[in-house]
């Protein structure tokens, strides 16, 4: 159920400002998850008295929940949004796995499981199958779909924000020309937001992973498709129309083949999985990449040095990157991601090449911190940042 923050006081009143400040501190715990009162004084703006008392009178009325902790060796109170505010789910749709995962406002995870998804699979069967589900996931937490306050959905391909629309033909087949928000809503009536799986893992970095504390950061996702999301002091940069971030489309050579989008030569025709796979002949057995990572884990020589050309291709365009959006931090995931230093090290030496220098150095390259559910967890903050949250609450059931 939504709850809806009420407005009955005058603008420029003190009730209007306490409400105002209540707010800030609601969403900014809503942003960062676990915060202390200390650090909730710095990311608000407002006095650690001010924002003592209100802790205080949103843990009475039920929204906020208060624990210790011991930071620097003294104690501190560790504030978060109380778990009876209800849940929020988070689905991402790769090219083969559909994760979810629901969760509680802390972000504390209560439910999730993973699935396989069929080459060229289509929007309207696998949103039949992810609102069954979704359902049976929630049954087994004795509530039902109405109990979700919102859902985050990521897809492998750039989303127009201003549609909800895939915003490339040929990108994702079986879903361009739908509103997966709208058509997911009307299936389990409640409310659905829609990104790429690129800028919703950037945001998960952001908010709780490697990226956390970082002013800007680049979240490149590797696995059978290579994008990228754009983090700016904590919030996602889209475009225009969505496509910010595709790295995976950047031309490497302008004679190469054919690109799905129609391209000639672009980064994912040398570094996504299908392009390293097809190097192999069918009797080496690479048939998925958990099979080119498990080769190079066994030291063949072959396979690891496959995924280090892939990394200095992909350095390369991130170098490029770089030198447009001039991040603090470049942080990788995706499948390929688990290779580590066999195909961030290139990166590295890619980097150091080709990107401009700066007399505070390049940006540091790091892996992501949530592995395969790192696009689901940034599903499901992008969902708590739509949800609503006042002391009203307090008048709902535990």
């Amino acid at each position: 159920m939504s709850i809806v923050v009420r407005r009955s006081t005058p603008p420029g009143s003190q009730s209007s400002l306490r409400e105002a400040n209540r707010a800030r501190v609601v969403e900014s715990l809503k942003r960062h998850g676990r915060l202390t009162q200390i650090e909730l004084a710095g990311s608000t703006g407002l006095s650690p008295a001010t924002v003592s008392n209100i802790v205080k009178e949103l843990t009475a009325a039920g929204v906020l929940h208060t624990s210790f902790t011991s930071r620097s060796g003294r104690r501190a109170t560790l504030v978060s949004l109380a778990r009876r505010v209800g849940l929020v789910a988070g689905a991402h749709f790769s090219t083969r796995q559909l994760h979810i995962s629901i969760a509680d406002a802390t972000r504390t995870t209560v439910a999730e499981t993973a699935v396989p998804l069929a080459p060229g699979h289509r929007h309207d069967a696998e949103l039949d199958r992810l609102t069954l589900l979704l359902g049976d996931m929630l049954e087994s937490l004795g509530g039902s779909l109405a109990d979700l306050l919102a859902v985050g959905v990521a897809l492998p391909a750039p989303i127009d924000p201003r549609t909800g629309m895939v915003s490339t033909p040929g990108l994702l087949p079986g879903w361009e020309g739908v509103d997966v928000a709208a058509s997911l809503s009307a299936r389990i009536g409640r409310p659905v937001f829609v990104d790429s799986e690129a800028n919703l893992g950037g945001l998960a970095e952001a908010r709780e992973g490697s990226g956390r504390g970082a002013s800007s950061s680049v979240f490149v996702r590797v696995g059978h498709t290579i994008s990228a999301g754009l983090i700016v002091d904590g919030d996602l940069f889209r475009g225009v129309s969505g496509k910010t971030g595709q790295i995976g489309h950047v031309t490497i050579d302008e004679n190469g083949p054919v690109c799905r989008c129609s391209n000639r030569g672009c980064l994912e025709m040398y570094a996504a999985a299908p392009a390293l796979l097809a190097l192999f002949s069918e009797s080496e057995g690479m048939q998925r990449l958990t099979d080119l990572l498990a080769a190079s884990d066994a030291g063949v020589s072959t396979a690891h040095r496959v995924i280090a050309d892939a990394g200095r291709h992909i350095g390369i365009a991130v170098a490029s990157l770089c030198n447009l959006f001039d991040p603090e931090l470049i942080i990788v995931g995706g499948e390929l991601s688990q290779a580590g230093e066999i195909l961030m090290a290139p990166m590295r030496h890619a980097l150091e090449r080709s990107a401009l220098a700066a007399t505070s150095g390049l940006p540091e390259i790091v892996g992501a911190t949530f592995g395969e559910w790192g696009e689901t967890r940034g599903a499901i903050a992008m969902a708590l940042d739509h949800v609503s949250v006042d002391s009203d609450v307090a008048a709902r059931p535990a």
